[in-house]
């Protein structure tokens, strides 16, 4: 009779766990979470620090977010330990990069998750880049009789939107050659300026209206954003072509058409906010329709504007399908990138 009792009691105690476990949470007097895999002052920290501030007023019990900063590799250190280590019950969260989300990174021996194991909140960006040209170099894209234009990078590989410029030497024919090095943005633009290069890409629209008022630049295309499997004109500038639309029919080989699909994806993922992968549905739930909420918040809203002036929020369905389509991508249509690279002059690991 005892040992039937216990059972008992303890098949009760499971019942009402589970019962509890698919309620609604509440998370009056806690204190949440979020880990952020990069150091603080960084673009994807800055953006987690301002979502941290404003995400626990719209939470069930309205709790105290903190920012864990744990960087190291590149934001794995912190990922490895997330989604290994972290308890799904909605106290820990996690702000990730487009480079936690590309198949190149996490295929790596010390890499030890997959993004697909995560339950993602919500994601941000800044609705696409822009490439922009000193209008004195646009007929020397197109004639290769003349010297090639000069298109500036940062140090290292090029930034996901600078690519536009590989794909545009490799199919569209233009005559343009890489210059690489330099520290960031604000050093792009100002060499735009004086004229060290012809050519650059940036998602910075304060950036791209200052050039524009000068009248010296215009663009040749822009990202867009992937919206729903498919590429669209950003909002703000319905006048600038698509850069898909100017590939459309370009590609024939398959290998070649996924590294396109590789590239558009990897660059329309920019930041994004995710649960431990075995967070209860009710917990996912919560925090995405916080996410929602937040984005009608005032004082959120004027924050989101120092971030950037385009911030531009994706729903978590959006982020998983996009995480989904780059982990389908095989290595040797990833490979493509880095061979168009290399036959450009660039010094490709």
């Amino acid at each position: 009779m005892v040992k039937r009792f216990v059972v008992l009691m303890a098949m009760l105690w499971i019942a009402h766990g589970g019962a509890l476990a698919q309620g609604q949470p509440n998370f009056q007097g806690k204190q949440i979470l979020l880990v952020v895999g990069y150091p603080a002052g960084g673009g994807t920290d800055i953006a987690g620090r301002v979502i941290a501030a404003h995400l626990g007023r719209h939470l069930p019990g309205t709790p105290n977010i903190v920012v864990e900063n744990i960087p190291g590799a590149e934001g794995v250190t912190a990922m490895n330990h997330f989604v290994n280590q972290v308890k799904p019950d909605g106290l820990t969260f996690t702000m990730g990069s487009g480079t936690l989300g590309d198949p190149v990174h996490y295929r790596k021996p010390q890499s030890k998750y997959n993004p697909r194991q995560l339950a993602f909140i919500a994601g941000t960006g800044r609705g696409g880049s822009m490439l922009v040209i000193n209008k004195a170099a646009v007929e020397r894209l197109k004639d290769k009789r003349r010297d090639p234009v000069v298109m500036g990078s940062t140090i290292g590989i090029p930034r996901s939107s600078m690519l536009m410029t590989t794909w545009g030497i490799e199919f569209l024919d233009w005559n343009a050659k890489w210059v690489i090095g330099y520290p960031g943005t604000s050093n792009l633009m100002l060499a735009l300026e004086r004229g060290e290069i012809d050519m650059t890409s940036t998602g910075n629209l304060p950036l791209i209206d200052k050039l524009m008022a000068s009248g010296r630049f215009s663009i040749v295309a822009q990202t867009g954003v992937l919206e729903n499997g498919r590429m669209v004109i950003h909002g703000t500038s319905p006048d600038i072509p698509l850069f898909d639309d100017l590939m459309a029919g370009k590609i024939t080989q398959e290998a070649q058409r996924q590294a396109f699909v590789y590239w558009q994806t990897l660059n329309s993922l920019d930041k994004w906010l995710a649960l431990p992968g075995a967070t209860p549905a009710p917990i996912i739930k919560a925090y995405r329709d916080a996410f929602n909420n937040m984005l009608s918040d005032k004082a959120f809203v004027e924050n989101a504007a120092k971030i950037s002036d385009d911030f531009s929020p994706r729903a978590g369905e959006d982020v998983e399908a996009m995480v989904k389509t780059l982990d389908a991508i095989p290595a040797d249509a990833i490979g493509f990138i880095d061979t168009m690279l290399r036959r450009q002059g660039m010094s490709v690991d």
